[in-house]
């Protein structure tokens, strides 16, 4: 069937939409192929510097600001979301502080190979289905801006935390879009329902939220523990406690997130150890079993030396001298940036054992050094 021969768009684009919800996603919706407002604040926001060292950023600029660099003959865009909430406590809850954190959204499988594969058969039965079928897509894989396609096909907004937040299943969720030349119906915009709520802004351990709606990722936990791929700067690693791999602290305290709905998928469920890892469980795990316990898992993206790294300064903030002897080892690294990290661990634990010695209880239960 050729696209022309298509009489009702309205009825089509419910018929498309409806298949990709049995295909999984829990949140679709159609926006049309333009510019917005969002793109130039992007570019904005990479001109100030905010992006760090993400590169790649900056080397598709122009293409990720306009659609028909990516697809000449796009009309419009298809945006999917597919939950990855579970039923395990959140970041803020009381935890050990043997223990590390990994960001919920990497607890399972690398949702790029799960989602991909939704839209993936999706674009298979359009493709039976119009003889003249275009298509480009993407599940945060290519130079194309998830969010802002996500806000005017009707699926939320920008949270003051930049997160995209939708008013039903809140935050947790992932992001794929398919650019094509069909003229779907498209969706209206959501309204920002933020309010006067900041309670991100004010739980971000390292103040990276610069102001409503603007990320100095230079200053993320996120950023630094999985994109940075140097050294973490001297001054923010206290305030990154013990997460060894992203942060979901902003999402975590987020009113919208409260009765968030969770995921049909397992592949999202915590693989074992994933969840709240004991330290040096994790060391071990990355140091013997990588990369075959990660196979398959976004971890893999900040690879042995990133990872190593990020838990050399977990376990300096941990207060636990059972670390010491797993510093010790990762401070005669042959790597120097794991080496340089693990020797800062060792000092953050012996200066802490210091201070505890130093104040001492007296008879009256007063303290003294």
């Amino acid at each position: 069937m050729k696209i022309a021969e298509i009489e009702n768009w309205g009825e089509e684009t419910r018929r498309i939409k409806n298949l990709f919800e049995r295909l999984g996603c829990d949140l679709v919706g159609v926006a049309p192929a333009k510019h917005f407002p969002e793109m130039d604040f992007f570019e904005n926001w990479l001109d100030r510097g905010f992006a760090g060292e993400m590169n790649y950023l900056q080397r598709h600029r122009e293409k990720s600001v306009n659609p028909r660099k990516i697809l000449p003959s796009v009309q419009t865009v298809l945006v999917c979301g597919q939950l990855y909430e579970t039923p395990l406590p959140h970041e803020t809850a009381e935890h050990n502080s043997h223990n590390g954190w990994i960001s919920r959204y990497a607890w399972g499988e690398d949702y790029h190979d799960r989602l991909l594969k939704i839209l993936r058969t999706g674009v298979e039965w359009l493709n039976q289905k119009f003889d003249d079928l275009e298509y480009r897509f993407y599940v945060d894989t290519g130079p194309t801006r998830d969010r802002i396609w996500a806000r005017y096909a009707g699926l939320g907004w920008f949270g003051k935390n930049t997160c995209f937040i939708n008013q039903k299943v809140g935050s947790y969720f992932f992001l794929g879009e398919i650019f094509l030349n069909l003229p779907l119906q498209t969706d209206k915009p959501a309204a920002e329902r933020c309010g006067t709520c900041t309670r991100c802004l004010e739980s971000c351990p390292t103040k990276a939220l610069v102001e409503p709606g603007v990320l100095d990722a230079r200053k993320c936990i996120s950023y630094l523990t999985i994109e940075l791929k140097t050294a973490i700067p001297e001054n923010l690693r206290d305030a990154i406690g013990t997460n060894i791999f992203g942060c979901d602290i902003c999402q975590d305290v987020c009113p919208w997130n409260r009765r968030a709905p969770q995921t049909r998928e397992d592949a999202y469920l915590p693989r074992e150890g994933f969840y709240h890892p004991d330290l040096g469980d994790f060391y071990k795990w990355v140091r013997d079993e990588f990369p075959g316990r990660f196979k398959k898992s976004p971890l893999k993206r900040t690879k042995q030396r990133g990872l190593l790294r990020n838990v050399a300064v977990a376990m300096g903030n941990s207060g636990q001298k059972e670390f010491k002897s797993a510093l010790a080892e990762m401070a005669e690294s042959d790597d120097p940036l794991v080496r340089e990290h693990a020797q800062w661990g060792l000092e953050k634990l012996k200066n802490r054992q210091s201070k505890k010695q130093r104040v001492k209880p007296t008879k009256s239960g007063k303290t003294s050094s």
